[in-house]
C-alpha cells in the first residue's frame, strides 16, 4: 500500500505569499559562501545542507490523500483543494485508472473544495463514487455544486457519478479492508482504517482526541492500536488546545501520547494550521520528536505532512 499526500493543511487553503517566497530566497542567499559555489557537487550539498522549511514547503492545499493498494486501486481520502492536484498527476502521468473512490470523513468545505476541479470527474467513461457512512451524503454533496455556490452542478460530469453509504462495521474494496469510526468534530466527522496483506492505515482528521476518549475504550483502542501508518489532525500546540477545547482538532503534544498509547509504528501530523509558515510547521515536528524521546518512544517514526511525500506501507 503506498500513500501520497496531496492537501495537508486544515481550514482553508494556505498557498506561499510572495513576502513569505522572498523571505526563503534571502535566507538561503545568507547562508551561502564562496564554496558552495564551485561545481555542481557543492552546489547540491550546499542545497541539502538547507532546512526543510527553506528548501521546500509543506504546501498550501486542503485535504486529501492518495492511497494505493498493493494491486494498484485508488482510494482517496477527503476531496479538498489538493483533489485537484491528484487529477492534475494522474492526467500527466497518463494513469489508466477509471474508477475513484473518494471516501469523505465529513462535509466542511475545507474537504469539498477539489471536488468541482477533479479533472476525471468530467471524462467520460470514468466513475466517481462518493463514500461516506452518512445517510445525507449525496444530498449534502450535489447541494455543494448548485448556483449560488457553484455556477455548474454535477449533473453536468461526464463521469458516471455514484454514491456509497457505509452501513455496518466494515467495507472491502479489493483486496482492502476499510473500517470507520465517528469521533469527536463539531457535526460530526468519521476516522477509517484501511487494512491491506498485513498493513494498515488510519486516517483520523479533524478529530478531537484526548486520553480520556481513548485510552480507557476498548472499541477505540482497538481501532487505532499498532497501525503502521497514522495520520492525525495534530492542527494546535498544545498551548492553543487549551483555550480551543471542543473545536474538533488535536494538539501535536497529544498526537504523540496518543499514538505512543496505541503502539503505533509511525505518527504523520496533518491538517496543518493555515496560520502557520512552513519554519513553524517543521518546528512543530522537531518539538513532536523531543516530546517522543521524552516519552522513551524511539521506535515510534514522527513526521509532519508534506505535499507529494509518499510513503510505502
Amino acid at each position: 500500500m503506498r500513500v501520497i499526500f496531496r492537501g495537508v493543511r486544515g481550514s482553508l487553503p494556505a498557498p506561499l505569499t510572495p513576502e513569505q517566497v522572498r523571505s526563503k530566497i534571502a535566507a538561503v542567499v545568507q547562508r551561502i559562501r564562496p564554496g558552495d559555489l564551485q561545481s555542481a557537487e557543492s552546489r547540491e550539498r550546499f542545497l541539502s545542507r538547507l532546512p526543510p522549511y527553506l528548501f521546500g514547503t509543506t504546501g498550501g492545499n486542503t485535504t486529501c490523500v492518495e492511497v494505493r493498494t498493493d494491486d494498484e486501486r485508488l482510494l482517496i481520502l477527503d476531496g479538498g483543494t489538493g483533489l485537484r492536484v491528484l487529477g492534475a498527476a494522474l492526467a500527466q502521468r497518463r494513469d489508466p485508472t477509471r474508477e475513484f473512490p473518494l471516501l469523505l470523513t465529513h462535509f466542511h468545505w475545507d474537504h469539498l473544495q477539489g471536488i468541482p476541479f477533479f479533472g476525471p470527474a468530467w471524462v467520460k467513461g470514468n466513475r466517481l463514487t462518493f463514500v461516506s457512512p452518512d445517510p445525507s451524503m449525496e444530498k449534502t454533496v450535489r447541494e455543494q455544486m448548485r448556483p449560488p455556490y457553484f455556477p455548474v452542478t454535477m449533473e453536468a460530469m461526464q463521469a458516471e457519478v455514484r454514491f456509497l453509504c457505509l452501513k455496518g462495521e466494515k467495507a472491502r474494496f479489493g483486496n482492502a479492508e476499510i473500517r470507520w469510526r465517528k469521533m469527536n468534530h463539531p457535526g460530526g466527522v468519521y476516522a477509517y482504517r484501511i487494512s491491506e496483506n498485513g498493513k494498515s492505515l488510519v486516517f483520523a482528521t479533524d478529530s478531537e482526541v484526548t486520553e480520556r476518549d481513548f485510552i480507557s475504550q476498548g472499541e477505540g483502542r482497538s481501532f487505532f492500536e499498532r497501525a503502521d501508518l497514522l495520520i492525525l489532525d495534530s492542527q494546535y500546540t498544545l498551548e492553543e488546545s487549551f483555550s480551543k477545547f471542543d473545536f474538533g482538532h488535536t494538539s501535536y503534544t497529544m498526537a504523540v501520547n496518543l499514538a505512543a498509547e496505541w503502539n503505533v509504528r509511525r505518527l504523520v501530523l496533518f491538517h496543518h494550521e493555515p496560520r502557520y509558515d512552513d519554519r513553524k510547521i517543521f518546528g512543530i515536528a522537531r518539538r513532536a520528536q523531543w516530546h517522543r524521546d521524552q516519552l522513551g518512544e524511539s521506535a515510534l517514526e514522527v513526521s509532519t505532512a508534506v505535499e507529494g511525500t509518499e510513503i510505502v506501507l
